[in-house]
């Protein structure tokens, strides 16, 4: 017996000693436990980045479905790898920027849907509020994404500007009322949020390019409707101090026979556009001479159009549509500096 409670006792003495170097290492952790660092933010990216990469992957193959494997597209895609090869170089200066600069704040949740993400990039310096752009990539309606404006971020962060990258759903994870939606959200959120991030509320410009400058002009047309007839909306079209289109088109129907040409096949465009009877209301440039919504264009910001002459993604006469009623400043990007 008593040799019983000897090996007891030496059991749970052991039991204890061990306990207690357990708890004494728990301790000497839990004391040099630093806060999370940059491998931890890392490892986030980096899931982060393999999700959107599943992602885009998967809809890519969705939309091989909808366009066929062809000689025009494998031609193209060919192409346009070796286009990006040779760009290569400037893309990872860009990429090392993104990723890794303290001033780019990736991801930021504005909305509940797919793709609801803009990035902020901050000016280093702090002082004073500073004005803000908020920009909307193009892509085709297709391929857009919000890191395509992380040079344009770079270089006007560094002029003390805040820029904020709207990423949409793309066709065919959405369909054009889908992608103006997201875009509307993301310009709300940057309405009610950006002085938390040191930006001006009152000096907010809009910017889009591509499929990004139509999108956003139909936003911009939108939201000037909803307030004409009083309906409650979460920010006002009256705040912005201009709208800079970039290489856009604002007729779909002036646009349909160039695409398909292009390789942008027109059942693939209709799909987008949800039907040629859609057309009329997503094409601001027909919808403006519309006289039943002529309080709305008259809450209309100034709006500057920029258009290459050598542009063969959207023909530069598309954005040469002049309607002084809806404030429209046409300026055309010459081939050549004028000396």
């Amino acid at each position: 017996m008593n040799m019983m409670n000897a090996m007891e006792t030496k059991t749970v003495g052991s039991s204890s000693s061990v306990d207690g170097g357990t708890n004494h290492r728990r301790r000497r952790r839990t004391a040099g436990k630093q806060p999370p660092s940059r491998q931890n933010s890392f490892s986030q990216d980096i899931g982060h980045a393999a999700a959107e990469t599943y992602l885009i992957t998967r809809l890519s193959f969705t939309l091989l479905r909808y366009l066929g494997v062809g000689y025009r597209w494998i031609n193209r895609l060919f192409a346009l790898a070796c286009y990006a090869i040779l760009l290569m170089p400037g893309f990872l200066q860009v990429a090392y920027h993104y990723f890794f600069s303290s001033q780019v704040q990736r991801s930021v949740i504005y909305g509940d849907q797919p793709r609801n993400r803009l990035d902020l990039f901050l000016p280093t310096n702090s002082d004073g509020q500073k004005p803000v752009v908020v920009f909307v990539t193009g892509g085709a309606w297709i391929i857009g994404y919000k890191a395509w404006g992380s040079l344009l971020g770079r270089q006007l962060a560094e002029r003390n500007i805040i820029v904020a990258c709207i990423d949409y759903r793309n066709f065919p994870q959405g369909t054009i009322s889908d992608m103006v939606n997201d875009v509307s959200n993301g310009i709300s959120f940057v309405y009610n949020n950006i002085d938390d991030y040191g930006g001006d509320p009152k000096r907010i410009y809009l910017m889009g390019q591509s499929a990004g400058a139509h999108i956003s002009s139909c936003v911009l047309l939108e939201q000037a409707i909803k307030e004409s007839t009083g309906e409650s909306t979460s920010w006002s079209v009256s705040q912005l101090k201009a709208y800079f289109g970039l290489s856009g088109g604002y007729n779909l129907f002036n646009l349909v026979d160039h695409f398909h040409s292009r390789g942008l096949y027109r059942s693939i465009f209709l799909s987008i556009m949800e039907g040629k009877e859609s057309f009329k209301q997503f094409s601001p440039e027909v919808r403006v001479k519309d006289p039943r919504i002529r309080d709305a264009i008259s809450l209309l910001p100034p709006i500057i159009l920029f258009h290459g002459t050598s542009d063969q993604s959207i023909p530069s006469d598309a954005s040469s549509s002049h309607n002084p009623s809806a404030k429209l400043v046409l300026f055309t990007l010459w081939k050549k500096d004028p000396e």
